[in-house]
């Protein structure tokens, strides 16, 4: 994520789209993904390299030469929000989305989303793919459409910084189709094309590249990145709290600048009986209408502080926390995916040989014996290509855990944003308090028509007689 603060929301639009919320209709389910045949591993080693295949990287295979700001640089994406009208009433929601890398601008709706992840995970199941902010919510309101944009547009500035996601023609297309029926299109550019798995030369020696210890070490860092998760979540809630109460110190301001207008601008007869105070009441009042502006200049600057801190330090840091969450999904998505398959292949192949031993000691016929036998090598051949897989995916979990520790710096750019704008916020409020100090000396007049400020009051707060 680059420093720049986003464009904030126009409220017609976000009205719209709340309203547009209510209206829209659910889209069909999308189809069931293929799923990845197993093949022998003889298959997979003598494949001939296709061009569309992954190269190579030089060196040690493993590790990730990336740094963030490499990352960052490889594109910035913008999310906005355009509310589309059919006839006289707003059916659907859509966003404008903009890529610097690939100079385009697209209207995508929220299925378009959908259909792009599932495609992601079709190709890349043992990456870290983002998850998407929910389609919607009973009563949707203005809150929810601006924070499910913001959410998309996490999401894709994720995918689009992604070594691997950046450089598949599933990205470019999401990014820059401008036909009219982009989740198709989506589902043919992965037809015919296997996950990762089958598409990478490294996939059949992955368990060379692997470290001894690399299940302790998945331990460890499943761990860490938890507790990385954990205190995150925590910063991200009191930086929220932060950014919010600024905004709400803006509103408390300007309505106390009101409320003091509002006695300038009294137009209630003085009555006779306090004719003698009339100067000091009319120059009160002129003096309180003044100070409105002030006030309001207050709000404005404490409304610009929040506004910042919610782009520069809360968004931020919403960003890594969905890294962060792709990577424990990741981790679930190993155990309960190649894992549970792997044990349950092994638990079949078992029940096969003791099927075949007893086929063998009782004398059946020779073909039910050969049927027999020919599972038993096919059961083989599945589980060693799901071994294939396990290792693979395990490759894959090592190379990402290492992504996570090149985004950790994002902390650094994350807490000067903070910094900068507390001290940027307080001095400039600090300023306009110093300017308006002097303009009270003129609330209260003393004896002679002497402009005198109020003393101050006594620590308990009583007035002596």
């Amino acid at each position: 994520m680059t420093g720049r603060a986003m464009d904030p929301l126009p409220a017609a639009a976000v009205g719209a789209a709340a309203e547009a919320e209510a209206d829209e209709e659910a889209d069909p389910p999308a189809a069931d993904l293929p799923t990845p045949q197993a093949i022998e591993p003889q298959a997979i080693v003598q494949q001939a390299p296709a061009p569309s295949r992954m190269q190579m990287p030089q060196g040690n295979p493993l590790l990730l030469s990336h740094t963030l700001q490499e990352l960052l640089a490889r594109d910035t994406v913008q999310v906005e929000l355009i509310p589309e009208k059919k006839g006289l009433f707003l059916k659907h929601v859509e966003y404008e989305v903009s890529s610097q890398r690939f100079k385009s601008s697209v209207y995508r709706r929220y299925n378009d989303f959908v259909v792009f992840q599932e495609m992601l995970l079709h190709k890349f199941p043992y990456r870290m793919v983002p998850a998407l902010p929910p389609k919607r919510m009973l009563g949707a309101d203005r809150e929810f459409i601006e924070a499910r944009r913001r959410a998309l547009k996490r999401f894709v500035n994720l995918v689009a910084r992604h070594p691997l996601f950046s450089e598949d023609v599933v990205l470019k297309l999401f990014l820059s189709f401008s036909g009219s029926d982009v989740q198709n299109k989506l589902k043919e550019s992965a037809q015919c094309v296997g996950d990762e798995f089958l598409n990478c030369k490294l996939a059949t020696r992955a368990k060379d590249f692997l470290p001894a210890d690399i299940q302790a070490q998945f331990a460890i860092s499943r761990e860490l990145i938890r507790n990385i998760y954990n205190s995150f979540h925590k910063l991200r809630d009191r930086a929220e709290r932060i950014a919010s109460r600024a905004i709400d110190n803006a509103a408390d301001l300007l309505i106390f600048g009101k409320e003091l207008s509002a006695i300038g601008s009294d137009t209630t007869p003085l009555p006779s009986w306090a004719a003698l105070n009339s100067s000091t009441w009319g120059s009160l009042k002129q003096a309180l209408k003044g100070l409105s502006v002030e006030f309001a200049l207050l709000a404005d600057k404490a409304a610009q502080q929040g506004k910042q801190e919610e782009n520069d330090v809360v968004e931020k840091l919403s960003l890594f926390l969905d890294l962060l969450q792709s990577y424990k999904d990741l981790c679930e998505r190993h155990e309960k995916g190649v894992l549970h398959k792997h044990q349950r292949a092994l638990h079949k192949y078992s029940l096969m040989k003791r099927q075949m031993m007893s086929a063998t000691a009782q004398n059946r016929e020779p073909e039910s014996v050969e049927q027999l036998e020919s599972r038993i090598v096919e059961q083989e051949n599945a589980i060693q290509t799901m071994e294939l897989r396990n290792y693979f995916s395990l490759y894959c979990l090592h190379q990402e855990t290492q992504l996570i520790h090149v985004y950790l710096p994002l902390t650094s750019h994350i807490l000067r944003a903070f910094v900068n704008s507390q001290i940027q916020g307080h001095k400039e409020m600090s300023k306009v308090w110093n300017d308006l100090r002097p303009k009270l000396s003129c609330l209260f007049a003393g004896p002679h028509s002497t402009l005198t400020p109020p003393c101050s009051p006594p620590e308990d707060g009583l007035c002596p007689h």
